[in-house]
């Protein structure tokens, strides 16, 4: 990752100035490396689990949200504007010092350089591998806080969060394709902010859904979108998690970019999670982009698998009955011949 060469650069001398304090870090991903920062006065600022728990292993101090006042801040730029700009707000309010802005080109650095700057006097920029970083002190920024958004339709959501605008059209495809019958016990994996949870729990017989999201701040958006007693809500990896007890049904559309690249070892990653969370009967209803050859793999994790419904730009697939690894059958040990 290139946040460190960057803030190497800015650091030398005549340079940006560090003062005494704790310094947040808003929004490092896992790999960035922090090490120009004095670790010991370090307080990372995420709400992706992953994440979060990458930089714990690290023995940073991480917290959900900036909750005091810090020395100096540094925001990461993340891919979504507003997003960006409610972090840059968040991260002025709680900083006494500097705020320093890193990001790549292809997550509009450029845009909110040119933003910032008529807002206050920036320092910088240091250019370095297709990104750049500033920083300012000054300005004014609190019309950039994001409240959580009201969609017509009754669902809040938050800036940043997968389909914060409108309801996705995959999920919209695959809740509709849903059988009346979805069995008692139901997995929502990759929930965001609970559309598919709220579908299934209109289905009859449902007795307990699992939302399971690794972005925090979707979960609590969830938490306000499904007050149904029979959900549960699990701030986690999907693709690590597993529930106390095996489903009847896993429902997902999961992921397949990493920031702006595809990556469909992801959407793989959540397809060997879900054959992993089912009964030896159990059923995933799954959606996803056409092009994505997910078929070789839910061939070889479960007993059959379907398309039930599509369009041009989707597919809604059906796998049953996942495959069980086979534990070798102990023989039973001959007694010798005396």
């Amino acid at each position: 990752m290139t946040l460190d060469l960057r803030l190497d650069l800015a650091l030398t001398p005549g340079g940006l100035t560090l003062p005494e304090g704790k310094i947040a870090v808003f929004g490092p991903r896992e790999g960035h490396y922090l090490e120009p920062l004095p670790k010991e006065r370090v307080v990372v600022v995420s709400t992706q689990f992953p994440d979060h728990a990458y930089f714990q292993r690290q023995g940073f101090d991480c917290v959900l949200r900036a909750d005091e006042i810090y020395a100096a801040s540094v925001v990461v730029l993340p891919r979504a504007k507003a997003l960006a700009r409610d972090w840059i707000a968040q991260a002025h309010a709680a900083t006494n010092g500097p705020v320093i802005i890193d990001g790549q080109k292809e997550e509009g650095i450029e845009s909110i350089l040119r933003e910032c700057r008529k807002r206050t006097e920036v320092s910088g920029p240091i250019s370095k591998a297709h990104g750049k970083l500033f920083w300012f002190t000054g300005g004014a920024f609190d019309d950039w806080i994001a409240p959580p958004a009201d969609m017509p339709d009754g669902f809040t959501t938050a800036p940043g969060t997968f389909s914060a605008d409108a309801v996705d059209a995959a999920s919209a495809l695959l809740a509709q394709s849903l059988p009346t019958s979805l069995g008692a016990h139901v997995i929502d994996l990759g929930a965001g902010w609970g559309y598919l949870s709220a579908k299934a729990l209109e289905h009859p017989g449902v007795t307990q859904v699992d939302l399971v999201e690794a972005d925090h701040a979707a979960l609590e958006c969830a938490r306000i979108n499904v007050t149904d007693p029979r959900a549960r809500f699990h701030w986690a990896d999907a693709t690590a998690w597993t529930p106390e007890t095996r489903a009847d049904a896993v429902i997902m559309n999961p992921p397949f970019h990493i920031a702006r690249k595809a990556n469909p070892e992801l959407g793989r990653a959540f397809i060997r999670a879900a054959a992993g969370c089912l009964k030896t009967k159990g059923t995933l209803w799954m959606v996803a982009n056409r092009h994505l050859p997910y078929e070789p793999l839910l061939g070889e994790l479960f007993t059959q698998h379907e398309e039930i419904a599509g369009t041009g730009s989707f597919k809604v697939i059906r796998a049953a009955v996942p495959i069980r690894a086979k534990t070798p059958t102990r023989q039973p040990r001959r007694s010798r011949a005396r």
